[in-house]
């Protein structure tokens, strides 16, 4: 585009070019857990959105399918991650310092397995796991990237939760750990989000739904009541770009309906 400036004091007119636009760079997402399942889609789906995709996992040098996503997508970015190692968690953010984080998704979680949580022969042993990855692992990341994110532009903390942490819910005894780390994490986050209110910082509190990925692998629930991965994290990725800091500490379905406890 050109534009015609006149130069009065010379009694010139010259024909220039019009500064070009401001190029602006990507919005940037840092997803944990991203080497299966939802956290992998959500690798996939925002990678193909065009958007700066840092993924992290505990061994993605021997993650097939990240490795062979992040060669279909330059930018997506591999880091090496476990959640319960607060001084890796502390050792990426000094790395990724300068980096602002639009959209951070805490989505790396276990279930402990069924027949580790059953009454009468409950296996004490997985419940700190759990509660480690699930719980603590969401807080320390949250603590150690909030800087991170509340300099950048969307400044949006996600975390995956489960209906099976909702109190209002509960039909049948099961999954007695896993239900107990999504209800905490749901209360760590609402505390959370009353925190960093003041930094601007919204706290997404997300349900993905009943998906069909291998997380779910032994249950008994019809296939037809499952979700497909894309399906599931195509809709929380629409309901994330829609979270206001109004529902900041909300408990929201992937469909953007805020649910009750």
């Amino acid at each position: 585009m050109y534009r015609l400036i006149p130069l009065l004091f010379l009694g010139l007119n010259i024909v220039v070019p019009a500064p070009a636009a401001l190029a602006t760079d990507p919005p940037t997402v840092l997803i944990t857990g991203s080497s299966r399942g939802i956290g992998l889609e959500f690798t996939r789906q925002y990678a193909e959105k065009g958007w700066n995709v840092i993924a992290t996992a505990r061994s993605p040098k021997d993650d097939n399918l990240l490795q062979a996503l992040a060669k279909v997508y330059n930018n997506i970015s591999l880091e090496t991650l476990d959640v319960t190692d607060h001084r890796d968690i502390d050792n990426l953010a000094d790395k990724l310092h300068s980096q602002p984080i639009d959209v951070l998704i805490n989505n790396a979680g276990i279930s402990g397995g069924r027949n580790t949580q059953q009454f009468g022969s409950t296996d004490y042993s997985v419940f700190e796991n759990v509660m480690n990855i699930n719980v603590l692992g969401p807080l320390k990341i949250t603590e150690a990237f909030i800087d991170h994110v509340a300099a950048s532009d969307q400044k949006k903390i996600i975390n995956i939760s489960s209906t099976e942490g909702r109190l209002s819910m509960i039909r049948g005894s099961r999954m007695y750990f896993y239900r107990a780390s999504k209800a905490a994490l749901n209360m760590m986050m609402r505390n959370v989000a009353l925190a960093t209110k003041d930094k601007g910082v919204i706290i997404g509190i997300i349900t993905p739904g009943l998906v069909d990925t291998d997380f779910l692998a032994g249950s008994r629930l019809p296939k037809q009541l499952m979700l497909a991965p894309q399906v599931s994290v195509e809709r929380s990725i629409s309901t994330i770009a829609r979270l206001t800091p109004e529902l900041s500490g909300k408990y929201v379905a992937n469909t953007g309906e805020v649910m009750s406890w």
